[in-house]
C-alpha cells in the first residue's frame, strides 16, 4: 500500500499542526499558495495561544478558512445547483464538541462550531437554523462563491452536459481535497476540528466527515488529537481519527500510528481518499496520506520557525 508518511516534528506545548486537504495536487500554480495557507494557519494559532486552546484552533482554521485559496471558507467549491454549502466541527479534550453543517451564511463556519461547542448542549446544528443562528451572533457574512469557484463549477457542469461528467467512485483528482483541519497542543490541552466546502457539485445537503466527532475530528485528554481529510462518506465509515489516537492511547508512537490508520482505511476502502494530520499529548506531529498530495503547517515552542511543506506519495521525511 502507498501510505506516505511525514514526521514526526517535535513541536512542544504550544504546538499547532494544519493541513489544506488531501489530494492529487496537479495543478502546480496552487501548491505554493496553498503550503504558504498552512503554515500562516500554523502561525495564526501559535499566536492566539497565549488565549486559549479553543482560541487557538480556531483562529488556525479561520485562518485557512479566510485564505480563499483552500475549499474551505471563502473558497468552497459549489454545490450541484451552485451554492455554497460547508461543514464544520471541532472537539476539546474535556468531551466538548461543536459542529455546523450544510451552512451558507458565515464566512468563518469554525467560529459558529465554536460557539456550539461552547454554549449549547447540541453537537451538530445543520441547515438554515444553523444560518440564523450565525446572523443572530452577529458573526461576519459569507460573500458568496468566489471567481474561481464559479469558474470550477461552470466547467464541471459543462463536462456533465456533454456526458463526460465525474465519476464519483475514481480515485481522487480534482474534485476531491482542499478540506481544512488543525490540532492544537497549548499548556497540556488538546483540540481539533475541520471545515470544508465539500465536494464540487456535490448533493445539495450532503454532509460530509468534516462535523463528524471521531471521523473528521477527534482529541483525548493527555493521548493527542487527530484531524482528517479525503472522501468524507468512506471517512465517516472507518472513522480514522479515533482509531488513530487509540492506537496513540496504546502507546504506538505518532507517526506509527499515523501510517497504521490510513493503512487501516486503504485496506477498507482503497487508496487516494484519506489524509490525516496528529499530534500527542507531549509535542510531536506527523501526517500521512494515501493520496498523491497534503499541505501541511506546523509551528511550536520547540520549531524554530513556522513550517509549510507539500507532502508529497513516496517523499517521506522524518
Amino acid at each position: 500500500m502507498a501510505i506516505t508518511v511525514y514526521g514526526p516534528v517535535r513541536l512542544g506545548d504550544p504546538a499547532i499542526i494544519t493541513h489544506g486537504g488531501a489530494g492529487s495536487w496537479k495543478a502546480l500554480e496552487r501548491i505554493d499558495p496553498a503550503v504558504e495557507a498552512t503554515r500562516s494557519a500554523a502561525m495564526a494559532g501559535l499566536r492566539a495561544a497565549a488565549k486559549g486552546v479553543l482560541e487557538a484552533l480556531v483562529e488556525a482554521i479561520a485562518s485557512l478558512e479566510d485564505s480563499g485559496v483552500l475549499n474551505a471558507g471563502l473558497g468552497s467549491v459549489l454545490t450541484y445547483d451552485g451554492r455554497v454549502e460547508m461543514d464544520a466541527g471541532l472537539m476539546l479534550d474535556d468531551m466538548r464538541a461543536g459542529a455546523v453543517a450544510v451552512v451558507s451564511y458565515p464566512r468563518n463556519p469554525i467560529r459558529l462550531a465554536a460557539y456550539v461547542a461552547e454554549n449549547l448542549d447540541h453537537i451538530i446544528i445543520a441547515g438554515p437554523a444553523a444560518d440564523r443562528l450565525a446572523e443572530r451572533l452577529g458573526l461576519e457574512k459569507h460573500p458568496g462563491p468566489s471567481q474561481a469557484a464559479l469558474e470550477r463549477w461552470r466547467k464541471l457542469r459543462e463536462q456533465l452536459e456533454r456526458g463526460e461528467g465525474p465519476r464519483w467512485a475514481r480515485k481522487i483528482a480534482e474534485l476531491y481535497g482542499d478540506t481544512v483541519g488543525a490540532v492544537v497542543l497549548v499548556s497540556g490541552r488538546l483540540a481539533a476540528g475541520t471545515s470544508t466546502g465539500g465536494i464540487a457539485l456535490k448533493h445539495p445537503g450532503r454532509v460530509g466527515d468534516s462535523p463528524i466527532p471521531g471521523a473528521g475530528f477527534y482529541v483525548e485528554h493527555g493521548v493527542g488529537g487527530c484531524a482528517a481529510t479525503g472522501i468524507g462518506e468512506t471517512i465517516i465509515l472507518s472513522r480514522p481519527c479515533i482509531h488513530a489516537v487509540k492506537l496513540l492511547a496504546e502507546g504506538m508512537p505518532v507517526e506509527e500510528a499515523a501510517r497504521a490508520a490510513v493503512a487501516r482505511h486503504t485496506r477498507l476502502f482503497g487508496s487516494d481518499n484519506l489524509g490525516i494530520i496528529l499530534l500527542d499529548a507531549k509535542g510531536n506531529a506527523a501526517a500521512a496520506i494515501n493520496t498523491e498530495g497534503m499541505p501541511v503547517g506546523l509551528a511550536g515552542a520547540e520549531l524554530a520557525e513556522p513550517l509549510g511543506v507539500m507532502l508529497r506519495r513516496g517523499e517521506e521525511r522524518a
